[in-house]
């Protein structure tokens, strides 16, 4: 199986998520893909956009089964330039969710890669 790729999110977000069958948050219809990382590139927009919450989920995504185009592409300017983060451009079944699973930040209020069970 390929790496599963990951998608942060809110208790709320989910619950939305898994009354309509599909994860399509806000940023699809602002910029036309659903933000995703791999497990060793998430804790880089966890901690720009989220430093110190500690509410915040992960889903778990298997990336067959995921069903609509996804592009690893660059970051935001700042982000070193060999990272490219995969984008889902279109809404993602929540049947690609295998996992979800709490993502909180360090005593120091940083997240760190998570470490997923495999």
């Amino acid at each position: 199986m390929t790496a599963p790729l990951l998608h942060i999110t809110t208790p709320a977000e989910w619950e939305t998520a898994r009354a309509a069958g599909v994860v399509a948050p806000p940023s699809l219809e602002q910029v036309g893909f659903v933000h995703l990382s791999t497990a060793d590139e998430v804790a880089l927009p966890a901690n720009r956009l989220h430093a110190g919450r500690d509410d915040l989920l992960l889903l778990v995504l298997d990336p067959a089964r995921i069903g609509v185009e996804v592009r690893f592409e660059p970051g935001v300017p700042g982000d070193p330039e060999s990272m490219l983060f995969p984008h889902a451009y279109g809404p993602v079944p929540t049947a690609a969710v295998t996992a979800v699973v709490p993502y909180r930040p360090g005593p120091d209020g940083r997240f760190a890669a998570p470490i997923l069970q495999g």
